[in-house]
């Protein structure tokens, strides 16, 4: 079995029957896999490697240099959180110079649409909030992008956003960065031939450049939503069933909504033109987590998510994959060559070869959604006739829970104090803790299997679950973003409270099942939503009955993310083994250790079952110790 999705089985099937290599084919292919990456105790950073320790102490124990395992595992974890950051902080830049140019009247397609999240976020950050929306803008981006260089102190986009308590223990540990930049240049210093050798030492810089990551991460939030709008919720559908043969099929495929936010705009004026070449109209798909950023502000569905983001193109009815960056698989532009479908890239920094590159500069955003919308209808016109294969899979979906849209289902409860129904909850056990579910596929899991399987497990134990990313399109795609999943699957305290806030706001029955909060990014929503409790409480988040699972993550951003949530306070579930059972003094330190420092912790079961049973017990930990209510499992 390679999913849990029967769309992407029977697509999977159909690339067997024409001969198209998949993601799957090319892990087979790479059997067996080198041991000694796994174990994390190789090493290329100099032309003396690559290095590799035995873990069987039968072969040799140093690198060239004299670096032993603990030195190779940390530097090769501290590395990976470095990449994590500079992906996720590069998003947000990215969205602070887009807004930059629009305020500045040289990209008329970005502006402030939010006036209400700008001033909240000025407000944080103390700045006079009294003032036109457009200078308001202008001050927030001084400080976004001050954010980047070194600063003369910690990063006010780290500080503002964690409890007083936190930020008090992170400094005594010498663990705020004072810039995104800097600190992502000091870890690959500190990690370069001959320089940090201290296992302890690396992973607390690490510690730093994961608060750095959380820094961007959360800016990149904030910008999105005064940019674009903070999401609210929306009823929209997910997977492969919702292509339309009859309409122009555009995918939506990466991380940035820089790009697809416009073309949503661009698509819907252009409805006539796809009907003057023989089209219903035209049909946005959303893949990834710009799937869920346009899914969440516009209610566009999504297809697919993370290693199968190939197979749509085998459907014969998508007329264009358009791409910004990350996660975006390079083996798409031979798929799509395959099935005549166009491929676009619309990034400098992420070109693809075979694929059409149509730069998409803000200042011409608009110019370039219409250039590329056009491929897609000469698209369109080459497939009249052939045949499609379309998967008649899809679930109702909904979605668009930002802190904002949580608070406001909860203030109808109590409107003087939104929080009190989520504590009282808590207090009392109808809700036993709260698990943020988040990170990627692997193509080492069954596709949706771990996220799947701890999900039903917790939910019948009324654990309420948040979710973003490629976790969140797994449960959008299996129906588990629907207020029916309540009846099936949610234990009875749960069912009671999502039925009471759902019926108080209005819904006319209960809130979703698991709450979707985002994109990769968006998991800044969750720390927000985690810190706003805490606050009320008047503790630190490590105290809370709260924690996170990247049951089936893969990439380095993943890993800067866990490794936040560790930072915060919050015990952090790995359903993949990360490479660095190669050092006992790293792994301890990571799964034990940094517990008596920060709170957080990392749990690492490849067993979704047996994941859920410890998750479940770190929650009862954390009730045990404020001497709330505990249950068995």
């Amino acid at each position: 079995m390679k999913s849990k999705d029967p769309a992407v089985n029977r697509l999977i099937n159909v690339a067997l029957d024409r001969g198209v290599e998949t993601v799957w084919d090319r892990l087979a292919a790479q059997q067996p896999q080198c041991g000694f990456g796994e174990l994390g105790v190789c090493c290329r950073n100099c032309a003396q490697g690559p290095c590799r320790i035995s873990p069987f102490g039968d072969g040799p124990q140093r690198g060239v240099c004299g670096a032993d395992a603990h030195t190779i595992v940390a530097r090769n974890l501290v590395r990976a959180i470095t990449a994590g950051c500079a992906a996720h902080s590069g998003h947000a830049k990215h969205l602070a110079h887009a807004l930059h140019k629009g305020l500045s009247g040289k990209a008329p397609a970005y502006g402030v649409k939010d006036e209400v999240k700008l001033r909240a976020l000025a407000a944080r950050l103390g700045l006079d909030a009294e003032k036109t929306a457009d200078a308001l803008a202008r001050d927030v981006l001084g400080i976004a992008l001050a954010q980047f260089a070194e600063g003369e102190g910690p990063m006010p986009w780290a500080t503002t956003v964690m409890t007083e308590g936190r930020t008090q223990r992170l400094a005594e540990l010498g663990a705020l960065p004072t810039g995104i930049e800097n600190t992502i240049a000091e870890m690959m210093h500190r990690t370069h031939l001959g320089v940090d050798a201290d296992p302890v030492n690396l992973l607390l810089g690490g510690i730093t450049c994961s608060v750095a990551d959380m820094a961007g991460s959360h800016m990149a939030t904030d910008l999105a939503d005064i940019m674009f709008g903070t999401p609210e919720p929306v009823v929209t559908e997910a997977n492969l069933g919702v292509m339309n043969e009859n309409m122009v099929n555009i995918a939506l495929h990466g991380h940035n909504p820089v790009v697809s936010d416009v073309l949503v705009q661009v698509a819907r004026e252009m409805e006539d033109q796809a009907k003057e070449v023989g089209a219903e109209g035209i049909n946005l798909l959303g893949v990834c987590c710009t799937g869920n950023e346009v899914l969440m502000r516009h209610g566009i569905p999504s297809i697919t998510h993370s290693i199968s983001q190939e197979l749509p193109l085998l459907t014969g009815a998508l007329d264009a994959m358009v791409v910004d960056y990350q996660c975006v698989y390079p083996s798409l532009a031979g798929v799509a060559q395959c099935c005549g479908t166009p491929l676009i890239t619309t990034m400098d920094m992420a070109k693809i070869p075979g694929a059409t590159h149509i730069g998409v500069r803000e200042e011409e955003a608009r110019e370039k959604a219409r250039e590329i919308v056009n491929l897609a209808l000469e698209a369109y016109q080459r497939r009249l006739g052939r045949p499609v294969n379309i998967p008649q899979y899809k679930e109702k979906v909904v979605a668009g829970f930002s802190v904002e849209a949580v608070v406001q289902a909860l203030a109808a409860v109590n409107a003087d104090d939104p929080l009190k129904p989520l504590i009282d909850s808590i207090v009392s056990g109808s809700i036993q803790g709260v698990v943020l579910m988040a990170g990627c596929n692997n193509v080492k899991v069954p596709q949706d299997h771990n996220f799947l399987t701890i999900a039903r497990e917790l939910v019948a134990r009324d654990v309420l679950i948040l979710a973003t990313g490629c976790g969140a399109g797994a449960y959008a795609r299996h129906g588990m973003l629907t207020p029916e999943a309540v009846g099936e699957f949610a234990g009875p305290g749960l069912k009671a409270v999502l039925t009471a806030v759902g019926e108080a706001a209005g819904l006319g029955g209960p809130l979703p099942l698991i709450l979707h909060m985002g994109s990769c990014v968006d998991n800044s929503r969750a720390v927000d939503l985690a810190v706003a409790v805490a606050n009320k409480l008047g503790v630190d988040v490590d105290k809370l009955p709260v924690a996170a699972s990247a049951p089936e993550f893969k990439t380095e951003k993943a890993v800067a993310i866990g490794a936040y949530a560790v930072a915060l306070g919050m015990p952090v579930h790995l359903g993949v083994v990360p490479p660095v059972l190669g050092s006992a003094q790293v792994t301890s330190l990571l799964t034990a250790g940094i517990k008596n420092l920060l709170g957080g912790y990392f749990i690492v079961e490849t067993d979704p079952v047996e994941s859920a049973r410890l998750i479940f017990e770190a929650l009862q930990e954390r009730r045990q110790g404020l001497e709330l209510p505990t249950r068995a499992w």
